[in-house]
């Protein structure tokens, strides 16, 4: 007598494979992201979490530019929208993530809705001043922890007059964390 050991269908072996790729955690799913500012200025008003929903707060960052400053992306994503809300411009961009960026308080807009953008692309241009927000699905999140800084290494220069070791790479740093390389 033979025995035979039972043969699951590939139907059911496939939707198996795929939850367990759905749901094994990642690295990537828990890395927090590191971007590159979207404006080169002084931040003039911090986030402030309200304390309700309706209370007074600042709901992002507020950034204090020169007037027609080039506003750009954090990161990839698609445009949700592109307009104005009660007299001001505003871009949001929805990323992989599903978080969502906002740019607010522009002079001009340079993207349309639908339109896919890239990380450092230009989205329009401030007028006095730029208000940067992130929201997840449980609304509005402080954006200054996946702010970077530019860390530049340090190079020594020889006295003697010689070329001495090229420059080191500048890196983005995030609360602590070193992300992408600058060029």
């Amino acid at each position: 007598m033979v025995s035979r050991s039972p043969t699951i269908p590939a139907p059911v072996v496939a939707v198996l494979a795929a939850i367990v790729v759905v749901a094994w955690p990642s690295a990537a799913a828990h890395a927090a992201p590191c971007w590159w500012p979207p404006v080169v200025a002084p931040v003039a008003d911090p986030y402030r979490e309200p304390a309700c929903r309706w209370c007074p707060g600042n709901r992002g960052i507020e950034y204090a530019t020169e007037p027609a400053t080039a506003v750009r992306a954090v990161a990839a994503g698609r445009v949700s929208f592109a307009g104005e809300v009660v007299g001001r411009r505003y871009v949001v961009v929805v990323h992989a993530t599903g978080w969502r960026t906002t740019y607010g308080d522009l002079a001009s807009v340079r993207v349309a809705r639908g339109d896919a953008v890239v990380a450092r692309s230009i989205v329009g241009t401030t007028s006095r001043s730029l208000h940067f927000g992130l929201r997840d699905r449980d609304g509005y999140r402080d954006p200054a922890p996946f702010i970077g800084r530019l860390v530049h290494v340090p190079r020594l220069i020889p006295v003697d007059g010689s070329a001495g070791p090229p420059p080191g790479r500048s890196h983005l740093r995030c609360s602590s964390i070193v992300a992408r390389r600058a060029g």
